[in-house]
């Protein structure tokens, strides 16, 4: 037990460990208070005295939510060494973070942004008052559990910290060799000379390669062997790497360098991610000082990225769900250009579902109105134009587990069973990728559906108003037809001539409307109910399937068996019996390995494979249907058109026929004056009749171009 004036601790509560000191655990005395407390060991008494006092000087300049606070500065109270008491960051740090199986492959999207607001927040504190740090890595990146049950990231160590205008430069040489700027590495790994100085950018390397391992679990720059055991390539690939590439490998010895432009495959990141953080990378990780940016510039990338608003869509035809960074303040215009780069859909082809509903996008509508979508609840993405399918991109799972050794080995057996338990962990993630994506497609196939249905019943009432209001109107020009006949007498009127090729017009409608009536009874109707069947029948086979609960209880088997095997790799030898026990253990390791691979290839692979397909040909039936749906409302619009036509002809030989009447009075002989008195009041009569008809036709009218505006923006209400 240790202690200063108002806290203690034990030696065997180590937190971390460096060169120059260790940080334990210890408690206030009169709160209880958990803190940290740095304490120095004799290697770091050797240094300057003002390279010693450096980092309190420092720390006590430093104030913000992303910096490890300093509480105080004490000394021992048998020793008198001066120890550093500080916050505890109860979470560990990023590598112990990344160090986790879970994270073999990189951290989740969520966790990855929350790293990143962290870090170049804290980073803008140090720049702000000057400070550089000079040792940048996970290592020195605590995480702390806020109330909210979300990390929180903070720098810490910073015993190589010093103050230096962004103009300044520096010569002396420390940080963590993986991380160093190259120009740094030639002098402190290799032992070169290197007369250049460095100034503060050297941060902007290590916070590049900081950022790539956490991205992607993995170190940018890796040689034959490791960055530790073949130091000349190490330094080779971070001078040689090509403009724009933030990756490069050697997997063979004396091979060649396998430079990468992109994030792999097996990162956790969304494309829309990806597309932001890559050109970061490629600007920061560059050796040539003037083509690398400066912290101006990375401040304003990165927080480009922070304080966009993600909106979740999946594309329906193409089975694959994106990530859309957008900011809050842009418009509708520029969402739907951001999903066209992300999916080739052009933003006139573009059409939205969500929860349900038809949703409809205003070109002014800004980002922050938008619904709020999840993973799980994204917009529904449809195209107006057939698309090709996509699908899940996936590194197949089995290429990352490794084989254990028949000889038992307590340390590479403890390396390979975490190497096993993350290639299960990667394994089940995929897995519940495509069990989401199948739910997903079904769930957008059922409500383009339902969307179906909706447009065949208004295409039925449509078809219904149309075909009663051409009856009323071939009625009525009949009727007005034979009412111009009889005032004719011998002669022919001009609205004779008319109203026979009105009479034309009204029968290529009839024609028209016999088509229509035929194709919306055809098997297209059939086709949409036995989709639907089908969507509903795959739901509930879905709900039925335990893929993901048996990969789930194999891998909380996997992680009891690699707990032990932490525990094992603290001793050298074990005895005969743990010995036979450890055995058994991999034996059981590798089982359980087989089964979830087994679960994974023949359960989940196989069934995305056959919802992929199912998809694909329920959809070109779902295209040719909306297709062919549209030309029917197209083709009833037209009737609908021409018979407005015909009515407003009607209407004006209705309203001329008094006029007729009177020009054949004055035109009469006296003897026919009786028969004319007649025929007038036949004509009267008939024209009131007609007159009454036409206010029916006139109303179906309206009717049906009410049922058109609602064809053609109306929403539909579906549920699943």
């Amino acid at each position: 037990m240790q202690s200063t004036q108002n806290y203690l601790w034990k030696t065997e509560d180590v937190l971390g460990q460096g060169a120059t000191a260790s940080v334990f655990k210890a408690r206030n005395k009169k709160s209880g208070e958990l803190v940290a407390v740095k304490v120095f060991n004799n290697a770091s008494y050797l240094r300057p005295q003002e390279v010693q006092i450096r980092e309190f000087e420092v720390l006590r300049k430093l104030h913000h939510q992303n910096i490890v606070k300093l509480f105080a500065v004490e000394e021992i109270e048998n020793s008198k060494q001066k120890v550093l008491v500080m916050e505890n960051c109860s979470g560990g740090s990023l590598l112990s973070r990344l160090e986790e199986p879970e994270n073999a492959f990189g951290l989740s999207e969520a966790e990855f942004l929350i790293v990143l607001s962290c870090v170049v927040a804290g980073m803008n504190h140090l720049r702000e008052n000057g400070i550089v740090h000079r040792d940048i890595k996970p290592g020195n990146i605590m995480r702390l559990i806020g109330e909210d049950g979300q990390s929180i990231y903070k720098l810490t160590d910073f015993g190589a910290a010093r103050e230096l205008d962004d103009d300044e430069k520096f010569i002396s040489v420390y940080g963590t060799e993986e991380y160093l700027h190259p120009d740094m590495y030639k002098r402190a790994v290799l032992k070169k000379p290197q007369e250049k100085a460095y100034g503060v950018t050297v941060d902007l390397w290590s916070i590049g390669v900081t950022f790539y391992h956490a991205a992607t679990g993995s170190l940018p720059f890796i040689p034959f062997g490791g960055p530790r055991r073949n130091k000349e390539v190490m330094y080779k690939i971070t001078t040689k790497k090509p403009t724009g590439a933030i990756a490069g490998i050697q997997e063979q010895e004396n091979g060649t360098i396998q430079w990468t432009y992109e994030l792999p495959i097996t990162c956790r990141l969304s494309l829309g991610l990806k597309r932001q953080l890559v050109p970061i990378l490629a600007n920061i990780l560059e050796v040539d000082e003037e083509e690398c940016w400066g912290f101006d510039q990375f401040f304003a990338e990165t927080n480009d990225i922070v304080h966009r608003t993600i909106i979740h869509v999946f594309s329906l035809p193409q089975a694959v769900i994106h990530w859309v960074y957008i900011h809050s303040y842009n418009t509708a215009t520029i969402f739907l250009e951001e999903v066209f780069r992300q999916t080739n859909i052009p933003p006139h082809h573009q059409e939205y579902f969500f929860e349900g509903y038809s949703y409809e996008l205003e070109p002014n509508l800004q980002a922050r109105n938008f619904s709020r979508t999840t993973e799980t609840c994204p917009l529904i993405l449809l195209s107006t134009e057939p698309e090709d399918q996509v699908g899940l991109r996936y590194r197949d799972p089995a290429l990352e587990f490794p084989k254990f050794f028949p000889k038992v080995d307590v340390v590479a057996d403890c390396s390979t069973a975490k190497d096993v338990l993350s290639a299960t962990h990667q394994t089940l993630r995929i897995s519940q990728s495509l069990q989401q994506c199948q739910e997903l497609v079904l769930r957008g196939q059922y409500w383009v559906c339902e969307t179906l249905k909706a447009e065949w019943l208004r295409i039925l009432e449509k078809k219904q108003t149309v075909t009663a209001t051409l009856s009323c109107l071939q009625q009525d020009e009949m009727k007005i037809l034979l009412l111009y006949e009889s005032i004719a007498g011998n002669g022919e009127l001009p609205e004779i001539k008319g109203l026979a090729e009105l009479k034309t017009r009204l029968q290529a409608v009839s024609e028209e409307i016999s088509w229509c009536s035929h194709s919306t009874s055809s098997e297209y109707q059939a086709v949409v109910r036995c989709i639907l069947c089908e969507v509903r029948k795959k739901i509930s086979q879905m709900k039925e399937d335990r893929s993901i609960q048996q990969m789930e209880a194999c891998l909380a088997k996997m992680q009891l068996i690699y707990n032990q095997f932490k525990k094992n790799r603290k001793h050298l030898r074990l005895p005969y019996n743990e010995q036979q026990i450890h055995k058994l253990d991999k034996l059981n390791l590798g089982h359980l390995a087989k089964n979830v691979l087994s679960v994974f290839q023949d359960n989940c692979v196989q069934q995305y494979q056959a919802a992929l397909l199912a998809h694909g040909i329920r959809m070109r039936k779902v295209f040719e249907i909306r297709k062919y749906l549209k030309k029917l409302n197209r083709s009833l619009t037209t009737c609908s058109a021409e018979m407005s036509g015909c009515q407003d002809y009607l209407h004006k030989a209705l309203d001329e026929l008094p006029q007729r009447l009177l020009r054949v009075k004055k035109t009469s002989s006296a003897p026919a004056q009786v028969y004319l008195t007649e025929k007038h009041q036949d004509v009267l009569f008939g024209m009131q009749e007609l007159q009454d008809q036409m206010k029916v036709v006139a109303h179906n009218l309206q009717r049906n171009n009410s049922i058109i505006q609602r064809f053609n923006g109306g929403a539909f209400t579906p549920s699943l």
